[in-house]
């Protein structure tokens, strides 16, 4: 029975990707492989935010390739949309499928002679689909690698299943409930290659919420590319709200408290000015959604904010940053920030630092500016130079971990919920509290569950404590 392996680059929605992706070849008969060295198929579910990511997926290609010659590559995800013919190009690969036609992989697979799977869906749908895909891969293909891409904006399809924390011990199963993106940050390729905001309609989360608590998971991640633009897609059920005529996020939320007995929710990375007084208020009202909001921010200057092409001011954002410790005063508040954006000055970099220091933020995501192909800024003049974005993101990460480090004083000697993740060796078990802090608990604890923990130190960034 042939074997496949999946890798996957990049953020939970790529991960959630590919666990559809395996969910698709599972069922056409094959099996998981333990290392790409042992697998007939090798999928690369790719990334490309940065040149960093494109740089990873080339280099994962040739060490699986040399490491295992006979393996057939498939590359699909983000990279493989924007820029198909380069990998194509790529010795190794065998087929390269943009997330145009990620939903249709396995039978892709099948009919490029990969592997034989049984059969998946209806053969007319599936003749349909392959006879449209090969008939725009022609016109691609400049090697001997067949290429499966098409316009991304002109597909609806949402790829969803759960993606898991740790492939030893199955804890908190991620969600993507959403994907695609109707933003246009100056800087960002993603709309262009994961297409328009699409929602998972609400049967379908409820039924996959349902399916995750029936086997006994207690905290479920919700996860998406624009998490907060869930069900703006979707007309609205008079079973959900009869008085408006579209979902919104804090609608999906709703349904899953008072339709599942998920323990517990936890969202994932919701924009600013999705942050609406009712979704912080919702939060404020149940234990059931964890204690933490993650609110890209990218920068805390309103030149460059406007130079990004983002639909928020620094005082907007920082009115919701407040309204969230306001309501609540435990929980962890990260952001993504950029630095070395193009003609990003030190001013102007100082403005983001101490717009983050005056704010209470508990950690943060620092990233440099990685010029993408086809965006606006990619054509800006004024690239900051390599050793001042280094400088800078040296300041931003030591601001970071000095933050984290005064909030979780805090707790020392109280408690807080947790979730235990893996089983570990030497007397300590890995966990997560609510207000994602990693934790350390003493003792050997089964994986996947919940409790009170009481906090006695901190080693490093994490937390230790016995649970109670």
């Amino acid at each position: 029975m042939a074997g496949y392996y999946v890798e996957n680059f990049g953020c939970r929605a790529t991960q959630a990707d590919g666990a559809a992706i395996e969910r698709q070849l599972n069922q056409g008969g094959l099996v998981r492989a333990a290392t790409p060295a042992d697998a007939d198929v090798v999928v690369l579910n790719t990334c490309t935010v940065t040149r960093a990511a494109d740089q990873d997926a080339r280099s994962a290609i040739r060490r699986i390739h040399r490491t295992n010659p006979s393996a057939r590559i498939l590359v699909t995800g983000c990279y493989a949309q924007r820029a198909p013919k380069e990998i194509a190009a790529l010795d190794g690969v065998s087929l390269v499928v943009g997330n145009s036609h990620k939903h249709q992989l396995a039978e892709l697979a099948a009919s490029n002679g990969f592997v034989a799977l049984n059969a998946i869906g209806s053969a007319n749908a599936m003749g349909t689909a392959q006879d449209s895909a090969a008939g725009h891969a022609a016109a691609l293909v400049s090697t001997s690698a067949p290429i499966f891409v098409e316009d991304i904006f002109a597909h609806t399809e949402l790829m969803a299943a759960p993606v898991f924390d740790s492939d030893n011990e199955k804890t908190r199963p991620n969600l993507k409930v959403q994907d695609g993106c109707n933003n246009r940050c100056s800087f960002c390729v993603i709309p262009f290659v994961r297409g328009r905001s699409r929602s998972l309609p609400l049967g379908e989360v409820l039924a996959n919420v349902d399916h995750l608590v029936a086997n006994g998971y207690q905290e479920i991640v919700l996860s998406g590319i624009n998490l907060g633009k869930w069900g703006r897609d979707l007309r609205a059920h008079s079973a959900v709200n009869p008085a408006i005529e579209r979902l919104r996020f804090t609608d999906l939320l709703r349904a899953i408290l008072e339709q599942t007995s998920a323990p517990l929710l936890r969202i994932s990375s919701v924009e600013a000015m999705d942050w609406s007084d009712e979704l912080i208020a919702l939060m404020e009202s149940t234990p059931r959604i964890a204690r933490h909001a993650h609110v890209p921010l990218q920068s805390g200057s309103d030149r460059v904010l406007r130079r990004m092409h983002r639909r928020y001011r620094p005082w907007h954002y920082e009115d919701r940053i407040l309204r969230i410790r306001q309501a609540l005063p435990q929980a962890a508040i990260g952001a993504d920030v950029m630095v070395g954006f193009p003609g990003e000055t030190d001013a102007e970099f100082e403005e983001t630092r101490a717009f983050i220091e005056r704010l209470p933020f508990t950690y943060l995501h620092v990233f440099t500016y990685s010029s993408r192909p086809g965006t606006p800024s990619a054509e800006m003049a004024e690239q900051v130079p390599a050793p001042v974005v280094k400088e800078r993101n040296r300041i931003l990460r030591e601001l970071a971990a000095r933050k984290k480090h005064d909030f979780q004083q805090q707790f020392l000697g109280h408690t807080l919920p947790a979730i235990t993740l893996t089983a570990q060796h030497s007397g300590r078990t890995e966990a997560l509290t609510s207000n994602y802090q990693k934790l350390w608990l003493l003792g050997a604890l089964p994986a996947n569950r919940m409790l009170t923990a009481r906090i006695h130190s901190i080693e490093g960034e994490c937390l230790v404590g016995e649970a109670e």
